[in-house]
């Protein structure tokens, strides 16, 4: 008897094994996939925490040169410094990667996952109830898409658990040993030191201690409450040598005034809670926010809330004397405090705190629809090793329980799958806001073999942090860009890259999505708006992203590099309605020579091009339809006939139209040489 039970709980053993490992997998899939293509590119405050992460990696100091600081001065605010110095030991062995740095965040989100699983086996002693929670936890919008960037909020929802379950602990014991009472303080420490709404929520949730006072526990109270105030002395102190280093940003934030009335804000404070607590935007819409959510529906499942809510109420009703659960509901209140005291409606970050209390909260509901008919459990008082109590029969709802449990796991998997497929869909075109084009922009600075590079930012744009991230992932030196002060005049001939709109006395080299790049100072050369002189059509044409292959019909953009070798400057718009403007140009020709496409794909120079400068132009293609060995002819031409008609249809108009396309002067009918690629159509 006793090899076979000791066979039956290695079996069990081995298939709860097997369930973890298949819920892990799934996670790190999910959390994992396309993480450094979804978001497209990288956003400033991405930048901002990579770059000084891989800084403290390589020397110990920060972007300003500050040596191991506690706060990270950035454009507008501090940041905290518990993402960055754990992004730094990544960065010390692999060296700085967008990859790693959003996997840290990926592993932070799927491990919180796996936490709140542990923390329903713990609560229920069930069967398959941690993998339920876990999978529910995975599957949900605002977790998974708080786990995709690299902000500091990305390790919020994992120390929210490590709390839960630090206190859960301590709950089943009279009286509190060291760690009892050291782990919920250094936990309540980080959360205060991770984000800037810990500063706030961190002695809110501090304060939720006193939920589990007894007349054993007060002085294991008192004492978690003396280690939380010693961590937080560096806090004290570092605000002490830097006014409002760390309010700053709230200030700016927060609609309280000086002028302010205590009615004023009571009903503002109000007003914002419950705006944050909207089930349109919590089941439906989502937040306003497109770099922190992609707009296909809510931020909650469906199933999710629907359980929530009887799980209140059963808490409320039958154990609301255990202090574990009373923590919860207060977390639950308090995690909306930080958003509700700022001026926007429903902030995603600073709510970030939320969806894991109410995940908890769904438990007493998943062990209610999960009893079997004659019992029902769930989980309860804090009093021994197991929260579980039996209560009394009923027969008369298993059914609907059965029912109504399948219902719910099907939407959970349903709702999870379609946000899934369309995240993956629809989050690629957020690449303007995440900055995806900055690596064109680096591309045509490398090209242009330029040093130094003066990094000059409009108001509220910091681009210049781009432009250092990404240099160091290129290998150039920080100290090949120079940030520019405001309204600092620029030396002639110097190569700047600007998140102005336009420049001035300057000659535009490229502009992009957020940035342009340009050498200050115009010139004399004016171009020249009428046909070029037959031994003037010379240009020297390359490819910043080369390709081998493409797909029958797909488009592409190809970046390439144009410079001017003739000693004529070349026009842009000719004479405004087209006509003589130089225009670049491709096609598609078969390895014998002819072509295999009728269409000629073309790109307009964005600036007026003078002899012996480049530009870096992007260039739409679309492949030929016929799979085989294609040849891409890219070359300039000069439009002999008007871009712009006034035709009397649209036939006549589109006739036209074609015709101007097609009355072209190419550089290579003149002497020029074009570029030619060897490209395989799949």
């Amino acid at each position: 008897m006793r090899v076979l039970k000791t066979m039956s709980l290695s079996k069990a053993t081995r298939q709860r094994a097997l369930a973890a490992s298949l819920v892990l997998a799934l996670g790190l899939a999910l959390y994992t996939a396309g993480a450094t293509t979804n978001p497209p590119g990288f956003y400033i405050d991405e930048s901002s925490i990579a770059y000084n992460a891989y800084c403290i990696s390589r020397h110990g100091r920060d972007e300003y040169g500050t040596a191991w600081p506690l706060y990270f001065r950035a454009f507008g605010e501090y940041k905290n410094p518990t993402y960055i110095y754990l992004l730094a030991a990544l960065f010390y062995f692999s060296g700085p990667s967008i990859l790693v740095a959003r996997l840290l965040s990926a592993v932070a989100g799927v491990t919180a996952a796996l936490l709140l699983g542990l923390l329903a086996h713990r609560l229920t002693r069930r069967e398959g109830m941690g993998s339920l929670l876990t999978v529910s936890a995975l599957l949900t919008p605002w977790l998974f898409e708080n786990s995709r960037t690299v902000f500091e909020v990305a390790l919020y929802p994992l120390l929210i658990v490590l709390l839960l379950l630090a206190l859960q602990r301590a709950a089943t014991k009279a009286s509190w040993t060291a760690f009892e009472i050291i782990s919920p303080a250094v936990i309540l420490a980080l959360l205060t030191y991770t984000s800037s709404i810990g500063r706030l929520l961190g002695p809110l949730l501090a304060l939720g201690l006193a939920l589990f006072m007894t007349r054993t526990r007060w002085v294991n109270i008192c004492q978690a409450w003396l280690v939380y105030l010693v961590a937080l002395i560096p806090l004290f102190v570092f605000s002490w040598h830097n006014p409002q280093a760390l309010t700053a940003r709230f200030k700016a934030l927060t609609y309280i005034e000086r002028q302010s009335t205590a009615p004023e804000i009571a009903g503002q404070f109000i007003r914002h809670y419950l705006a944050n607590l909207s089930p349109w935007k919590l089941l439906v819409s989502g937040g306003l926010d497109l770099r922190d959510h992609v707009p296909v529906m809510g931020m909650l499942l469906v199933a999710t809330a629907a359980l929530a809510l009887p799980g209140i109420f059963l808490i409320v009703r039958d154990q609301l004397s255990d202090a574990w659960w009373r923590f919860v509901l207060y977390g639950l209140a308090v995690s909306l405090v930080p958003a509700a005291l700022t001026d926007n409606d429903f902030p995603i970050l600073r709510l970030v705190a939320f969806p894991v209390f109410i995940l908890v909260l769904t438990v007493p509901s998943w062990v209610w629809l999960r009893g079997k008919v004659g019992e029902r459990r769930w989980p309860c008082r804090a009093e021994a090793d197991s929260l579980i109590v039996s209560e009394t029969r009923d027969y008369s709802h298993s059914t609907f329980k059965r029912v109504a449990m399948i219902v719910l796991l099907i939407s959970t998997v349903l709702q999870g799958a379609i946000f899934q497929y369309l995240y993956h869909q629809r989050g690629q075109w957020r690449g303007y806001i995440f900055d995806s084009h900055y690596p064109r922009v680096l591309k045509m600075v490398e090209a242009t073999a330029s040093s130094p590079v003066y990094l000059s930012d409009r108001p509220g744009a910091p681009g210049y942090i781009q432009a250092y991230w990404y240099g160091a992932l290129s290998g150039i030196e920080s100290a090949r860009f120079i940030r520019l002060p405001p309204e600092t005049r620029l030396p002639d001939n110097g190569l700047v890259i600007s998140t102005h709109e336009q420049c001035s006395d300057c000659r535009l080299l490229l502009k992009s999505i957020n940035y342009i790049v340009y050498l200050s100072g115009s010139g004399e050369a004016t171009a020249r708006r009428a046909p070029l002189p037959d031994d003037q059509y010379r240009a020297k044409l390359s490819l910043l992203n080369p390709m081998t292959w493409i797909q029958a019909g797909q488009k592409q953009t190809l970046d390439v590099l144009v410079e001017n070798t003739s000693e004529t400057a070349w026009s842009s718009e000719g004479e405004g309605d087209g006509r003589y403007a130089i225009t670049l140009r491709s096609a598609w020709l078969r390895p014998t020579g002819e072509k295999s496409s009728d269409r000629d794909d073309a790109s307009t120079l964005p600036a007026d091009l003078k002899p012996g400068h480049s530009i870096s132009i992007p260039l739409e293609i679309t492949a030929p339809h016929t799979p085989g060995d294609h040849i891409l002819e890219i070359d300039l031409a000069q439009s002999n006939a008007s871009w712009f008609v006034r035709p009397r249809d649209l036939h006549e108009y589109i006739y036209e139209r074609d015709v101007a396309h097609r009355h072209v002067t190419w550089f290579h009918e003149k002497g020029g040489t074009p570029l030619r690629l060897r490209v395989q159509v799949r």
